[in-house]
């Protein structure tokens, strides 16, 4: 489906009205529309993003909007407290919703709903029904139970991630012989059936309504006595069909299956710092991010700081990319550069006025207000497929960007705003060594 159509999906009231009831207090994930690649928004102008109600919600599609964002994602933790600190902090999660996450081939529909309807009958075998829904995720369903089934109390005590990955830990053990049965007579010719326990404390899972990521299905939700007579029509974005009974539960209707799982599953620990957690890469010996696409980041992360606009900081980062690699092939190394000298030399045409960033100038175009060289704008859309793309085929784009502006806020304000400094003090000692001297930042 191209962007109008996805756009118009969510500017419908009650499509709004019901995302925005379900991320309330979760941190929130745009992804872009894309074939060939993954980039997320994670943060809004270094904090995590979040939508707490309409206006919420209409601001970042907005702001957002040049991504062409396709997929709306939440964790499964609800916070207290949504700030980039109180995610280092298990305490400031108040809940979690428990997720079992069916995966498998669209061949593979109806097997993926029989594990589902096992799932569900597992957990009414310990009283838990009232509270349990189900998400069709666009080649798979969620099996979720609400986090309100929970009381204050269990949560209090032992901890909501640790509940909550308890109890989907226990009921797949129940039917994981089953589940590997089904998965024989699977076609399996996209993706294998399966179920997985994904309760980390950073996880991200697609919310109701949202379109998956690359299949042209909205993600619908059910409950339990509707599992029969679900299939993949209810998903057409043009026709859906979604219960907001999600929103129902039993408080403490889960306590005593939380008990029995946290006594009987396999102690975990999950306790660890956020930061412990924040980045789960593997990079391979061959592969390194370039310096074109380091300063290209560190120099949007250095705009976002001093003047807060991410599609200008993007479009700065970029310009500056271009700018330092052609002066680098162009001049003596002596030799300073002039930007204006540049830009005028390759166009005449009055359409351009200079913004100052600190002691720096660069040129930028009267029509759009984002940055150029010559006749060329440099625009965000520009910024993510040459740099963004490149960082996020190697590490993942959001937490190159947070440890990016971690690093740059510890450096003295000045720093940011003196070109020679910004280039000899902050960049240059990490240009080739970023993943080592960055990305591992505590």
């Amino acid at each position: 489906m191209d962007w109008i159509e996805i756009k118009k999906h969510y500017e419908n009231d009650y499509v709004a009205n019901e995302i925005v009831e379900y991320v309330k207090n979760r941190w929130v994930a745009l992804e872009a529309q894309s074939e060939d690649h993954r980039t997320f928004i994670r943060y809004d102008k270094g904090e995590p993003l979040f939508i707490n109600d309409k206006t919420d919600y209409e601001s970042i599609l907005h702001r957002f909007s040049y991504i062409k964002p396709r997929t709306i994602y939440a964790t499964a933790n609800v916070y207290s407290v949504l700030d980039y600190e109180s995610l280092k902090k298990e305490n400031s999660i108040i809940s979690v919703t428990p997720v079992f996450d069916i995966d498998g081939s669209l061949e593979d529909a109806k097997l993926i709903i029989s594990v589902a309807e096992r799932i569900i009958q597992e957990l009414d075998r310990f009283k838990v029904s009232k509270s349990v829904y189900l998400i069709w995720s666009g080649r798979g369903v969620h099996v979720q139970i609400n986090e309100n089934a929970f009381s204050g109390e269990i949560m209090k005590k032992y901890g909501p991630l640790k509940v909550a990955h308890s109890v989907v830990e226990f009921i797949i053990a129940r039917i994981v012989n089953e589940v590997k049965e089904m998965s024989k007579v699977a076609k399996n010719s996209e993706r294998e059936l399966k179920v997985e326990n994904k309760m980390d404390i950073g996880r991200l899972f697609t919310v109701p309504l949202s379109f998956h990521r690359f299949l042209d299905y909205v993600c619908v939700a059910f409950k339990p006595d509707q599992i029969n007579d679900f299939d993949l029509s209810w998903a057409d974005p043009k026709n859906y069909k979604h219960n907001p009974a999600w929103r129902e539960y039993e408080s403490g209707e889960a306590d005593e299956l939380a008990l029995i799982a946290l006594k009987n599953a396999p102690n975990i620990e999950l306790s660890a710092p956020y930061a412990k957690n924040e980045i789960k890469t593997t990079v391979r010996k061959s592969e390194g991010i370039g310096r074109f696409q380091v300063m290209g980041l560190m120099q949007a992360a250095r705009y976002y700081l001093l003047k807060g606009d991410l599609e200008k900081a993007k479009s700065f980062g970029l310009n500056r990319a271009i700018f330092y690699a052609w002066a680098k092939r162009s001049r003596p190394v002596k030799k300073e550069v002039s930007q204006r000298r540049l830009d005028e030399e390759e166009s005449k045409e009055e359409t351009y006025n200079f913004e100052k960033v600190g002691n720096e100038e660069a040129p930028v175009d009267n029509r759009s207000g984002l940055f150029m060289i010559g006749k060329k704008v440099q625009t965000p859309e520009d910024y993510d497929r040459e740099v963004a793309q490149r960082i996020n085929a190697i590490v993942p784009y959001d937490e190159a960007w947070e440890k990016t502006l971690k690093y740059l806020n510890g450096f003295p304000k000045e720093y940011l705003e003196d070109q020679r400094l910004f280039f000899e003090r902050i960049y240059r000692p990490v240009r080739d060594s970023f993943l080592e001297k960055v990305l591992k930042l505590n």
